[in-house]
C-alpha cells in the first residue's frame, strides 16, 4: 500500500494485528535488512516523528541508499528523536534540513554535542575525499560528484538540537511524550520510551536504539524498560554472544606487549567515538600497572581528539569503575606518551614513524579518513599489526580484512596484506545475544508486538526465533521501506 507521506512515498504495509491504536504507520528507512542508516518515519492521526535519521554506511549500495532522499515527509514532520550521536543515526540530518526541516531534534545533552562533531567530521571527509575523486573524474572527462551535504548544511542542523534530561518524559509532538533511558553503547546513548496519546487511549512505543554490553568498562549498564506495546530491538549480534571482555582485554595486551618488543606499528581502525576512549582507558590501565612500559601512541584524528575532551566534560555519565580509577588520580597522568595528530602534515609524517608505536585512526569500518593511508602504507609490512576492535559492515575494507583477503584495493591501487590482522569482537559497545535477549526479557510480561530491526538477516532470524521460544511471541523482520500499520 503506498502512503503518500511516506520518505520515498513507496512503502508496503504489513498488517499487524491490534494491540493498541489503529492508524498508527511506521516506515522504516534504514536499519532495516542492514545495520545501518537507522530511520523510523512515526505517524499518527495527530503528527509525524522521525526516530532517527542515520546515514547507510559500506559499499557502493549505500551510497545510493544516502542519496536517495526526498522532502516528501518534510512539510507534515514535527520533530525528530536521536538516540545517539554515530553516524549511522545521525548522518543524514544535514540532509534532512537542507530539505526543508526546521523543527526540534531531541537527544541527550552528550549525544547534542557527540553528533555536532560527527556531523562536521562527516562533511570534512566528503569534501576531501571527493576533492580527490573529482580530480580524476575531471581528467576522465567525467561529471563532477556532489558531497551528500556540506559544513554549512550541518552548522544549519546543529541550532535545531534541543538536548534533554535521562528519565524524563517530555512532549515532543502533539499526541507524544518521550523518555530517553540508558543504553550502555556510547556516551549519551539512550533507548527511547514513546507514550502515544490517541482517540483517548495510550499506546507505548520503545525504540531499542543500539544497546550496549553489561560490564563494559566506561559507560553505566543499559536501563530497564518494563513497559511496551511495541517494541523495535537491534540485532547487531542477534546470532551470537561476544567473547568474554577479560579474554579480549588480554589480548589485546598481549598483542601491544609483542608489538613492542617487535617494535612494531600497531595501526587501529577505530571509532573516534566511543571505542577510541575505550582504547585510551585500557592503555593507561596498563601504563599505571607496569605492564608495558609507556610507548608512543597517536591520536591520528581530529574527532577523536574532541570526543575525548567531551567524554571527560561528562563523568556524571561513568560507570563506578571509572569514577574509582579518577579517584587514585586523573587517567591523563598516564597518558603522557599520547599526542594528537591535528593537521595532514602531522598525520603524513607518521609514514616516516617506526615502531614501537600505536596509531589510532578514522574511519572504525575503514571506509573512508585517515587509516586508509596508514593501511596503504603498512599493510603490506609483515612487521605491522591491525586491530579490529568493532563492528565491520559489509562491503567495507574492514570487513575484507576480516575475513582474510589477501589482496585488497585502497585509492585504486592493489594492497598485498602481509601484516597481522587481529579481530578483537568482545570490544564491541554492541550487546551479544544474551543481553539483548536479557534487555527485552524485562518487557516481555506486557506482550508487546517485537520488530527485529538493524542487524543482517542471520542476526535477525536468529533472535526472532529466540524470543518466539522463549516468550511465545512472533516477531516481525520488516524489510527496508515497508510500512507497517497497528
Amino acid at each position: 500500500m503506498i502512503f503518500g507521506n511516506s520518505w520515498h512515498e513507496l512503502g508496503e504495509t504489513i498488517e499487524v494485528p491490534p494491540a493498541f491504536n489503529k492508524n498508527m504507520r511506521i516506515t522504516l528507512h534504514g536499519a532495516a535488512e542492514d545495520v545501518t542508516g537507522s530511520a523510523y518515519y512515526l505517524q499518527t492521526d495527530q503528527t509525524r516523528i522521525l526516530v532517527d535519521c542515520g546515514m547507510f554506511q559500506g559499499g557502493k549500495k549505500a551510497e545510493e541508499k544516502n542519496r536517495r532522499m526526498s522532502r516528501a515527509n518534510v512539510p507534515g514532520l514535527e520533530a525528530i528523536l536521536i538516540t545517539h550521536a554515530h553516524l549511522d543515526h545521525t548522518g543524514r540530518l544535514p540532509m534532512l534540513v537542507r530539505a526543508g526541516y526546521s523543527g526540534p531534534i531531541y537527544a541527550t545533552e552528550a549525544t547534542v554535542e557527540l553528533a555536532s562533531l560527527i556531523m562536521r567530521d562527516s562533511a570534512k571527509v566528503q569534501a576531501q575525499d571527493l576533492e580527490r575523486l573529482n580530480r580524476k573524474r575531471e581528467r576522465a572527462g567525467q561529471s563532477l560528484l556532489e558531497p551528500l551535504y556540506s559544513l554549512s548544511d550541518v552548522e544549519s542542523t546543529v541550532p535545531l538540537f534541543q538536548p534533554v534530561a535521562y528519565d524524563q518524559s517530555v512532549p515532543v509532538a502533539p499526541g507524544i511524550h518521550a523518555r530517553f533511558v540508558e543504553a550502555g553503547h556510547l556516551l549519551g546513548s539512550a533507548s527511547i520510551q514513546l507514550t502515544i496519546q490517541e482517540r483517548g487511549r495510550a499506546s507505548t512505543v520503545v525504540f531499542s536504539g543500539d544497546l550496549g554490553p553489561r560490564g563494559a568498562p566506561i559507560l553505566k549498564d543499559p536501563a530497564d524498560v518494563s513497559q511496551a506495546n511495541l517494541v523495535f530491538i537491534e540485532s547487531t549480534y542477534g546470532d551470537r554472544d561476544h567473547r568474554p571482555l577479560g579474554e579480549t582485554i588480554a589480548e589485546f595486551e598481549e598483542i601491544v606487549i609483542r608489538a613492542v618488543k617487535e617494535r612494531g606499528k600497531i595501526l587501529v581502525p577505530t571509532f573516534a567515538v566511543g571505542r577510541a576512549q575505550l582504547l585510551l582507558y585500557l592503555l593507561a590501565i596498563m601504563f599505571r600497572q607496569g605492564k608495558v612500559k609507556p610507548f608512543p601512541v597517536f591520536i591520528d584524528s581530529p574527532m577523536a581528539i574532541e570526543a575525548t575532551r567531551i567524554y571527560r566534560r561528562h563523568p556524571e555519565l561513568g560507570d563506578e569503575e571509572m569514577a574509582a580509577l579518577q579517584r587514585q588520580h586523573p587517567l591523563e597522568h598516564d597518558l603522557k606518551t599520547v599526542t594528537p595528530t591535528v593537521t595532514a602534515d602531522e598525520s603524513r609524517a607518521l609514514n616516516d614513524r617506526t615502531g614501537p608505536c600505536l596509531i589510532m585512526a578514522g574511519s572504525g569500518m575503514c571506509t573512508a579518513g585517515r587509516i586508509l593511508h596508514h593501511l596503504k602504507q603498512n599493510l603490506w609490512r609483515p612487521e605491522t599489526h591491525v586491530l579490529i576492535v568493532g563492528y565491520q559492515a559489509e562491503g567495507s575494507l574492514g570487513r575484507q580484512l576480516v575475513q582474510g583477503n589477501k589482496v585488497v584495493s585502497i585509492f585504486g591501487e592493489k594492497i598485498a596484506v602481509k601484516a597481522d590482522v587481529h579481530t578483537l569482537g568482545g570490544f564491541s559497545a554492541h550487546a551479544g545475544q544474551a543481553d539483548l535477549l536479557r534487555w527485552f526479557s524485562h518487557m516481555a510480561p506486557c506482550r508487546p508486538r517485537v520488530l527485529v530491526t538493524h542487524g543482517e538477516t542471520s542476526a535477525r532470524e536468529t533472535l526472532a526465533r529466540l524470543i518466539q521460544e522463549r516468550h511465545q511471541l512472533t516477531p516481525v523482520i520488516p524489510k527496508l521501506e515497508e510500512t507497517l500499520e497497528f
